[in-house]
Formats: structure tokens, C-alpha cells, sequence
């Protein structure tokens, strides 16, 4: 069993933030892939199903992105799991738009969702960073992660999501690098 994360902040207000691409990728997987109901459990929403071969469980922290951290532990105690069954998908700014890419474990860079899970659970999950490009200046950080996806971007945005749904059986069987090569093949 594994516990998929998608980081964001509970309400419509932020649904369409950059900062809840997390989120969004959850939904698509779990739409992608059949999975059941939404459950209210463990301070968050939670879904349950398979991705090929192996079962998934699919967590939204409803604590905000500064207390992720607090959701996560609690559905890891729940079911017994290690840190490496953990995955979270999440913004990332050193990325630009519309990238993906694979990371195990690491710092936070200052994104108080990680920060929340560091706490919790230490540092070694693996990260499926969903590039949002950086604003050029740190001044203008709070405001472009907080800030809607562009009109322009949508398109982009939901072929990025469906890629990183429609390869998420190779996140599943734990080969990163053929996730990430596919994902990029399917964005070309």
C-alpha cells in the first residue's frame, strides 16, 4: 500500500491557486483511475483505489498547507506505514511551468507544506514536484504561488495533469525515472 499526498488549501478561493496543483493532481489521478468516493478521514479527504497492480490511497490535507504534516502522519500511523511509502505531489518553483520531476528526499526550500511533513516524518519521501515557474523575485513569491493559473495556462496545466495521471502506474511500481521519461515524451 501506498499514501499519494497532493498538497493545497481547503476552499474555493484557492482551488485554482498555483499552490494547489497538489490537489489537482490528485483528482485527476483518482478520476483517471477509478477511484472511490471521497471519504472525510484523517484531517483531510481521502480516496481509495488501485493503479495497476498496487493500492493506492489518495490524501488532501484539509489542515492547510502550513499543517500538511499533521494529516499525513496521522494516515501513516493509521496504516502502518514507512516513509517510503509516502509520495507528495506538490508546486515547485524552481521549476518552470508545466515540468515534472522526481525527487526522493531533501530539503523543503522554504514550502511550508514539505516543511509540515519534514516535522512529521523526516525529510526522505519521494517529492513528484510540479514546476510553476518562479515570479523573479522573491517580493513577488507569495503572490504568484497564491495566484490563479493564467487563462493561457490551462490548457497546459490540464495536459501536464493527464500526463502525470496516465503515467502514474510507473510512480506506482516505483520506476521514477520511466514516470518522468514518459510524462515528458507525452508533453513534447
Amino acid at each position: 500500500m501506498q499514501l499519494w499526498v497532493g498538497l493545497g488549501n481547503p476552499g474555493d478561493q484557492y482551488k485554482m491557486n498555483r499552490h494547489n496543483v497538489g490537489f489537482m493532481a490528485c483528482d485527476v489521478i483518482a478520476d483517471i483511475h477509478r477511484f472511490g468516493p471521497v471519504q472525510k478521514k484523517f484531517q483531510g479527504w481521502v480516496q481509495d483505489g488501485r493503479i495497476g497492480s498496487e493500492r493506492v490511497i489518495l490524501l488532501k490535507p484539509a489542515t492547510y498547507m502550513n499543517e500538511s504534516g499533521r494529516a499525513v502522519a496521522e494516515a501513516m500511523r493509521f496504516f502502518k506505514l514507512d516513509v517510503s511509502a509516502l509520495t507528495v505531489f506538490h508546486d515547485e518553483l524552481d521549476l518552470p511551468p508545466m515540468k515534472v520531476k522526481v525527487k526522493r528526499g531533501g530539503g523543503h526550500a522554504g514550502h511550508n507544506g514539505l516543511r509540515s511533513i519534514d516535522q512529521h516524518m523526516g525529510p526522505e519521501f519521494r517529492r513528484i514536484r510540479l514546476g510553476i515557474g518562479h515570479p523573479g523575485h522573491k517580493d513577488r513569491v507569495h503572490g504568484h504561488v497564491l495566484g490563479n493559473y493564467a487563462k493561457a495556462e490551462i490548457d497546459d496545466l490540464a495536459d501536464m495533469l493527464g500526463a502525470v495521471a496516465s503515467e502514474a502506474e510507473w510512480l506506482a511500481k516505483g520506476d521514477d525515472v520511466r514516470f518522468m521519461n514518459d510524462v515528458s515524451l507525452r508533453l513534447a
